[in-house]
């Protein structure tokens, strides 16, 4: 599999051989088969990459800024809901591992024993109000990669809530892509355990938005990566006018167009810093570029990249899911109040 960011040490380029060696060996297309699913998401906590990036006073792999993005973007390659999952248990463990509360449940995340679902309070996807002392609403999107995960709610600047499973009430949501993903909506119960809802404080949300938001960077330029090889191998593969198809110039220039994207948009990932527009910008970049790459692919395949027998349509489908996912729209409103100097929205007021 090719790598179309800047140079990496041993460490990486090892990282990076020994994912695409897994991914090969497992040979899954993933749906949402929760035991399979878990499966992976065990195997690859083994190995030391399911938490790779957080800290290792925590219990983390204490991987630096680019060793993780290329974890993540392996991962993107082959199991973006995995890629997905993953980044938001960093996220959860960024967030968690301060409070003595939940060392039980890092310990888990660690393991993938546990899932967190890490969803931001600005989201349009979010629902949750307090009332009477309790949370109440539903969140209509979630995309954990298991069947009971945990809730983490970003709140404002120093704030957020973790929901327990048996909190909530989950429905299967239908999607386009990001198979193994098993995205639910999910309605707080009536009812609830004293301690099944609690809230943190003092909590560096803003380092988590940009936790989520670099690893979303990643798995997109992996889907895309992903997708310009697979158009890459069938024009070579493929032959036309009795040669390959990559001797005609429009297919080498459609092929180097999805290559230079897909490089852009790794770069962006990798380079982006702690700055929430740095962030986004990443995001929404690798976001749109993985869904323009992998239509691109799917074009290069002809008619051949509507079947499910080649991946170009799953790369597509994923890229779209993915976008979803993070729901990037809501995060630029985010940003773009931070931009001029506001503070969070608050109940009532527009983005």
């Amino acid at each position: 599999m090719s790598w179309l960011g800047p140079a990496l040490d041993e460490e990486q380029r090892d990282l990076a051989a020994m994912l695409d060696a897994f991914a090969i060996d497992r040979d899954v297309v993933l749906s949402d088969d929760a035991e399979v699913v878990s499966g992976l998401a065990t195997e690859l906590a083994e190995l030391g990459i399911w938490t790779v990036g957080t800290d290792e006073r925590h219990g983390g792999g204490g991987a630096g800024r680019v060793t993780t993005a290329v974890a993540m973007e392996r991962l993107g390659r082959a199991w973006p809901a995995l890629g997905w999952a993953a980044t938001q248990a960093h996220a959860a463990v960024d967030v968690l591992s301060g409070d003595d509360r939940f060392s039980d449940v890092v310990a888990a995340v660690h393991t993938a024993a546990a899932a967190v679902a890490v969803v931001d309070a600005t989201s349009r996807q979010v629902r949750l109000v307090w009332s009477v002392g309790a949370l109440n609403g539903s969140v209509d999107r979630i995309d954990p990669a298991a069947e009971a995960p945990y809730l983490l709610l970003l709140g404002d600047d120093d704030t957020a809530v973790l929901v327990g499973p048996e909190a909530m009430t989950a429905r299967p949501l239908d999607r386009t892509g990001l198979g193994g993903a098993l995205t639910r909506s999910v309605r707080l119960k009536d009812t609830v355990p004293a301690d099944a809802v609690r809230r943190l404080t003092d909590v560096d949300v803003a380092a988590a938005r940009t936790r989520l938001r670099r690893g979303a960077a990643a798995v997109a330029a992996g889907i895309a990566g992903a997708a310009a090889d697979a158009a890459a191998a069938y024009a070579a593969g493929r032959h036309q006018f009795g040669g390959p198809l990559t001797g005609l110039p429009t297919v080498r220039q459609s092929l180097l167009d999805q290559a230079m994207r897909t490089a852009v948009a790794l770069a962006a990932a990798l380079a982006a810093d702690e700055g929430s527009v740095q962030t986004l910008a990443a995001t929404r970049h690798a976001c749109d570029a993985a869904i323009e790459v992998a239509a691109a692919a799917l074009q290069s395949h002809g008619g051949y990249g509507y079947l499910t027998e080649y991946p170009a349509e799953r790369y597509l489908r994923d890229a779209v899911s993915l976008r979803a996912a993070t729901d990037t729209q809501a995060a630029a409103a985010l940003a773009a109040r931070t931009l001029v100097g506001l503070g969070p929205l608050r109940e009532g007021e527009a983005s």
